[in-house]
């Protein structure tokens, strides 16, 4: 995968180019909430997580006695269910409709976070095909960008 997303020569080792953070030093104001359960949940948060320049996300494992509070009145299946951004002041948007959210916080204000938030369908059956799957794509994803990713997740924790 040279040149695209995450892997060895982008993870921070020998001759790796770090990535450059943005501006922002105040602590994160996003909770980005996943399924530590998932390897293929797992490998999406760490590339979220090393797109966040600005280090505005937190990663929350669903499984973590912290989620309940972050997502009051959700069951633990609801919860189970898809991944979840808790944005201030405790504003919570789940699984596709996200999405826009995510790209707005990722600094993508252009074509990505517009086509999403103008297409919430596209965008909720997009994910609604991915979160029905996961097993299947999570079998595909190597094991080397999985360890890449639970490092990405522990920096943040």
């Amino acid at each position: 995968m040279t040149g695209l997303g995450p892997g060895p020569e982008r993870s921070g080792g020998p001759g790796a180019r770090p990535r450059s953070p943005g501006p922002r030093a105040a602590p994160p104001d996003h909770h980005l909430l996943y399924d530590a359960d998932c390897g293929l949940c797992r490998a999406i948060t760490g590339v979220v997580l090393w797109l966040d320049r600005d280090r505005r996300l937190r990663p929350v494992a669903l499984q973590s006695p912290e989620a309940p509070s972050l997502l009051p009145g959700l069951s633990a299946e609801q919860r189970l269910a898809s991944f979840h951004l808790v944005s201030p002041p405790g504003r919570v948007s789940s699984a596709g409709p996200a999405l826009a959210e995510l790209a707005s916080v990722l600094r993508d204000e252009g074509r990505g976070a517009r086509a999403l938030a103008r297409r919430p369908a596209i965008a909720r059956r997009g994910y609604d095909l991915v979160a029905r799957n996961r097993s299947r794509l999570g079998a595909l994803v190597p094991r080397w960008w999985r360890v890449w990713a639970d490092r990405q997740i522990a920096q943040r924790t």
